[in-house]
């Protein structure tokens, strides 16, 4: 896949000179909507004969328009992973632009006139609420009088869940709430996050339950607090286990949030080990317990929940 590195105002020098069929949308989860995007454009693709491209952009546009909250900070899909998902949707040529207030400031004409004629855009595709612009004038249906003749406009419909919108917005609520399940149904697939394993206070050792502390990068989401069973990577190598986030609130108070994963039946050094976790259920909320005794107990069930539901994955 071919990744064009876009900072404006456009070099025209970058741009292949061949037709391309363009999907447009920042794509934060890649989830089954935008998916849906990226698989009409991919058919009008191999109908017109041009290649399937994606216009997306590097960080989230709020970056320009407002003081950064606390979620503009986090991504769904970061942008390594966001370009490995496109391309195994088939995508073969994505220009990247890095999103600058002189970016935000165009018209929609001249965003038109500069970035989707300069891509040699025969069909460009979007979802029937993308804007590239002002939402009161850059919208999907304005759009081919700002094309004049030179492409044709596609819009595809929303794709609903339960009679709702399936968005990235949607998405992010079910991970505070540690809905991973809804956020996977939306998805398509099961969310994945990065992170390094690093010394924890080594007290899963002294229970019978080793953990593997995960530190995450801060840009990230992660599942809100509970117990999960998940999948670690490790090099080429994925292991079953269950995860838990929180404050091991057992020991104590005001105690700052952390990752820790139980591989079912692993030995191994893994300090130091840069791993992916790969979401998969919800098995309960954090609990305080009285004693180390009663979390064990919690721990055994836990353990054989997240067996059984392995299990049930090979079946």
């Amino acid at each position: 896949m071919d990744v064009i590195r876009i900072h404006h105002p456009l070099d025209a020098r970058q741009i292949p000179d061949e037709p391309v069929v363009l999907a447009m949308g920042f794509f934060d989860g890649v989830h089954r909507g935008h998916q849906a995007v990226i698989a009409r454009a991919k058919a009008l693709a191999q109908e017109k004969q041009a290649k399937l491209a994606v216009l997306t952009y590097d960080h989230h546009p709020a970056l320009v328009y407002r003081p950064l909250e606390a979620d503009d900070r986090k991504y769904l899909s970061i942008p390594t992973r966001k370009l490995q998902q496109l391309e195994r949707l088939g995508v073969e040529r994505v220009f990247l632009v890095n999103y600058t207030g002189e970016f935000a400031s165009q018209s929609p004409q001249e965003f038109v006139d500069h970035y989707l004629v300069a891509f040699h855009t025969v069909v460009a595709v979007a979802g029937f609420d993308h804007t590239y612009g002002k939402k009161d004038v850059a919208t999907m249906d304005r759009l081919a009088d700002y094309a004049k003749g030179r492409f044709t406009v596609e819009t595809v419909a929303q794709e609903a869940q339960d009679q709702q919108k399936i968005s990235s917005t949607r998405i992010r609520q079910a991970m505070k709430q540690g809905d991973i399940d809804l956020a996977n149904q939306l998805l398509g697939y099961p969310y994945r996050s990065t992170g390094v394993v690093v010394h924890g206070e080594a007290r899963g050792r002294t229970i019978g339950y080793p953990t593997a502390n995960i530190l995450t990068p801060e840009n990230q989401w992660l599942p809100g607090i509970g117990i999960y069973t998940a999948r670690l990577k490790v090099g080429a190598i994925w292991y079953p286990g269950m995860v838990s986030i929180g404050r091991n609130v057992t020991f104590g108070d005001g105690r700052p949030i952390t990752v820790e994963m139980n591989l079912l039946d692993f030995q191994g050094n893994l300090y130091g080990e840069p791993v992916e976790v790969e979401w998969q259920h919800r098995l309960r909320g954090e609990i305080k317990f009285a004693d180390a005794d009663g979390l064990v107990d919690q721990l055994q069930q836990d353990e054989r929940e997240t067996r059984a539901y392995f299990q049930r994955l090979t079946q």
